[in-house]
Order: C-alpha cells, then structure tokens, then sequence
C-alpha cells in the first residue's frame, strides 16, 4: 500500500493562546521552588540576602579578574615590544657576523690558493 493511499488524520483545531490575567494568575499561583523561577538562577543562591551578597562578591571577582586581565595584558605587550626589539638585534648581529665571516674567507681564501 502506497503512502499516497493512507488516509490522512485530521488533527483538532488549537486551543486559543491564554490571557495575560490567565498568564499572570498562573505565574503567582506557582510556587517559588518551581522550574520556570529556578531554571536560570543560580545553583548556590540562597534567598535575596544571600543573594545581594553573592552579587557583591561577583562584582568583586568580576573586577579582581578585570584587573589581572588588564595587568597581564600590559606584561604580555611589553614581553612583545622587548621581543621586538632584541630580534632585531639578533638580525643586526646575524648581518654583522655574515660580514665579518665573508671578511675572514676573503682573507683566508687568497692565502689558501696554490699557485702553480
């Protein structure tokens, strides 16, 4: 039997979507333990004082990590300038020593020839 051959099943029509009062005295009448209130909210929150506290202890961390964010970063750009810099020296000193290096073969290599 083919799937066109199936009948098809007519579902029912949608409720209508609830009022904002139906909405609203379902929100109150739920209990504060409820899904809908404690999904999202922290696990070691404790009530509304501990709360604000926790709060204040967040800001806190929050801006002693900001702060060794902002530290670190000013040590790791100054790693990097004096990086910078002392490639650049190793460079001049690579060019200084190829120079000196050629200098020395020009020197030994004429005294090395044989003549004749």
């Amino acid at each position: 039997m083919s799937s066109k051959a199936k009948k098809r099943v007519v579902l029912p029509t949608r409720p209508a979507p609830p009022t904002v009062e139906q909405i609203l005295e379902d929100v109150r009448g739920a209990p504060a333990a409820d899904p809908v209130f404690t999904a999202l909210a922290p696990e070691d929150s404790a009530g509304l004082a501990g709360g604000a506290e926790d709060t204040e202890a967040q800001r806190e961390q929050l801006y002693q990590q900001s702060q060794a964010y902002v530290a670190t970063n000013q040590r790791l750009r100054q790693a990097g300038e004096a990086l910078r810099h002392k490639c650049e020296d190793l460079q001049r000193a690579g060019v200084e020593l190829e120079r000196g290096v050629g200098q020395v073969a020009q020197t030994a290599l004429p005294a090395a020839t044989p003549s004749g």
